[in-house]
């Protein structure tokens, strides 16, 4: 039972991070439009986002391991937000997520973009959730 609290603890705690992250701290406008650009240009822009965004997911990871005194090795630690940085920065690009919703026959969600709707938005955020609670996975489990 104790690992299935430090698992909730380390999920939510990096979902609250991603939020900050993604949302507030860990990206500027010009990496927020540039991150999709063809090429190094593109890439620049995420490997900037992603190193920001993860500093502040790692501070907070930090703060709950302390303070709720979690059972994470550094190894454990590692490796989810390393999961979190491969999988964030590929997400980001955009291409893979449009890939995606065509291939499962969601084409017209990726486009959709009308009424405060964002279909890729929408699926990336579910993309970063779902990569998140693998990334929790690993960071109680290594």
């Amino acid at each position: 039972m104790a690992s299935g609290a430090a698992f909730a603890a380390v999920a939510v705690t990096l979902y609250a991070g991603h939020q900050l992250a993604d949302h507030v701290l860990g990206q500027t406008d010009r990496q927020a439009s540039g991150k999709a650009e063809p090429g190094w240009a593109g890439w620049r822009h995420i490997i900037g986002h992603v190193a920001l965004y993860h500093a502040v997911v790692a501070a907070m990871l930090l703060v709950a391991v302390a303070v709720l005194d979690l059972p994470v090795t550094w190894a454990g630690a590692a490796a989810g937000l390393g999961f979190s940085a491969a999988t964030h920065a590929l997400i980001d690009r955009r291409w893979p997520v449009r890939l995606l919703l065509e291939a499962t026959g969601s084409g017209p969600f990726s486009r959709l973009s009308s009424n405060g709707m964002n279909g890729i938005y929408l699926a990336d955020q579910a993309l970063h959730y779902a990569c998140l609670w693998v990334s929790a996975l690993l960071v109680v489990s290594v």
